[in-house]
């Protein structure tokens, strides 16, 4: 219904990384394309952008 990951027993996005508990950061990465993206929060506000390697193009591994 809400996607292919929908009957898979895996998940999407699998937190590699994780410093802080009321503020802090996070990497993640998408399962399905590799892409690793960095989460930073502080108290109620956070922010998501995907990781670039020197020359501009997503970490992918």
């Amino acid at each position: 219904m809400f996607g292919k990951n929908e009957d898979k027993k895996e998940k999407r996005f699998e937190e590699i990384h994780v410093e802080g508990t009321v503020s802090g950061n996070k990497i993640i990465v998408d399962t399905e394309t590799g892409v690793h993206y960095l989460y930073s929060w502080s108290g109620y506000s956070g922010g998501l952008t995907p990781l670039l390697d020197k020359d501009g193009k997503p970490v992918v591994k």
